[in-house]
């Protein structure tokens, strides 16, 4: 969860400090946290931890605080992280890693 958040908010920074390159990178580097915790774990848990760490930390990031200061311009690839960043959370998540027996003296369909 702690990883999770700490990658929304460096995305959220690096988007839009190098735009097409640096949305590519937060893009990626959110995947890699996600496929990570769910090959750490063995279970789709593993990668909705990090995702929803991700997702309160950029919903707070978007926030405007009293003075007038925000972290994310209205521009369109601020929107492209947020969108991207939801749709690869809820793919890795539906793809975690399905249970299947370990082992090679085990049949399966049996």
């Amino acid at each position: 969860l702690l990883l999770g958040a700490l990658t929304g908010l460096a995305g959220a920074l690096v988007q839009a400090g190098w735009f097409p390159g640096g949305l590519l990178l937060a893009l990626l580097g959110a995947a890699g946290l996600f496929v990570g915790g769910a090959r750490a774990v063995g279970s789709r848990a593993g990668a909705v931890a990090p995702a929803a760490g991700w997702m309160i930390s950029v919903i707070l990031s978007t926030a405007g605080r009293p003075e007038g200061d925000f972290l994310f311009g209205a521009g369109g690839g601020s929107y492209l992280f947020l969108l991207g960043g939801m749709a690869l959370a809820v793919i890795c998540a539906t793809l975690g890693g399905g249970r299947q027996p370990g082992g090679d003296d085990v049949r399966l369909g049996k």
